[in-house]
């Protein structure tokens, strides 16, 4: 697909981004969209089926920015701890301009079936793109080899707790929320490195089978 369909696909999307920034979630409906991008409404549901679609959109184009941030943050880094929280504060700072819209987002996907979830279907491709970024972060430190598999799926479940903290975090520029990556990003490292001990292997099994058990 090239040429003026694309740049009309484009255009909505855009559109709707901005619009999501700037005027939150209930404020962003397809028919104001459509208005906003100067097309019919119809041509805005024939690219997009509905307002779900364009929040996949916006969960993509800021997991990709997470990505562009991280690529050089984290690749400077070689302990775990260290490469997680570079990861982690590359991902608040990709997600800034959309605080004021994370509480009504929030909302949204918390209900069963929800499209807008980071667990559904329709956030495969987004939820694949933040854990691909954990697996990145470790693959280049030291972990316990039995951890190592399941280690990015339990990371981005942390990371998942770390976003919604940063949701309902009012402090000036979210600092809370960059303090809690501060601490937890080394914690977890240690955490981590003691699951290499001997005397903790079955525990880690257990949490490796846990971690299998809820993705099957």
């Amino acid at each position: 697909m090239s040429g003026p369909e694309e740049s009309t696909r484009d255009l909505v999307r855009r559109t709707a981004l901005r619009m999501f920034r700037e005027q939150g979630f209930a404020g962003t409906t397809m028919r104001a969209v459509a208005a906003e991008a100067g097309v019919a409404t119809g041509v805005a549901y024939y690219w997009f089926g509905s307002k779900a679609d364009l929040v996949q959109e916006l969960y993509l184009d800021v997991n990709e920015d997470h990505a562009r941030r991280a690529a050089g943050a984290v690749d400077g880094e070689t302990g775990l701890g260290a490469r997680l929280r570079a990861l982690w504060h590359a991902g608040l700072d990709a997600f800034e301009p959309y605080h004021d819209l994370g509480s009504e987002l929030v909302a949204v996907a918390i209900r069963p079936g929800a499209a807008e979830s980071p667990f559904s279907r329709a956030s495969d491709a987004t939820a694949r793109l933040s854990r691909d970024l954990h697996a990145q972060a470790v693959e280049g430190a030291r972990v316990p080899a039995a951890l190592r598999d399941e280690l990015p799926y339990l990371l981005w479940l942390a990371w998942l707790g770390v976003t919604l903290f940063w949701v309902h975090d009012a402090s000036p520029g979210q600092r809370r929320t960059r303090a809690l990556v501060d601490g937890a990003a080394p914690l977890l490292a240690r955490v981590v490195r003691l699951a290499g001990l001997p005397g903790v292997r079955s525990v880690v099994d257990d949490v490796v089978r846990l971690a299998g058990q809820v993705r099957a």
